[in-house]
């Protein structure tokens, strides 16, 4: 199912101006490697081989127009929302998906600093 939606004015953020779609998951229930799964997919990680390299690999909270609302809120693009869904989906977390308007500078309010991959 696609949903989108249109915000009238110029609201790009990270190089991104379009659609927004609001996405809510719930982990609540799923085993612990799939919760795992769960934080890499939206966080992403740092890994490091045998040989002490070091190498990112970023979460969908990192992606251009991406903005982390809070504790399992996100609001994404709507092709990125869809990828999300369905990889969630996947591992059996409850996802619920609603298109979304919302100014650019009402969004920048809930733009959390970035941090480092840990």
């Amino acid at each position: 199912m696609a949903i989108h939606i249109y915000i009238s004015g110029d609201s790009v953020i990270d190089g991104y101006q379009g659609e927004r779609i609001l996405l809510s998951y719930d982990a609540t229930g799923t085993s612990r490697p799939a919760a795992v799964q769960v934080c890499r997919l939206i966080f992403g990680r740092r890994r490091t081989d045998r040989h002490g390299r070091v190498r990112d690999e970023p979460g969908f909270i990192h992606r251009p127009g991406v903005v982390w609302i809070g504790q399992s809120v996100l609001i994404l693009p709507p092709r990125d929302a869809e990828e999300l869904a369905g990889k969630l989906t996947r591992l059996r977390v409850r996802v619920a998906t609603a298109p979304v308007a919302i100014a650019h500078p009402m969004l920048e309010r809930f733009r959390r600093p970035s941090a480092p991959l840990a």
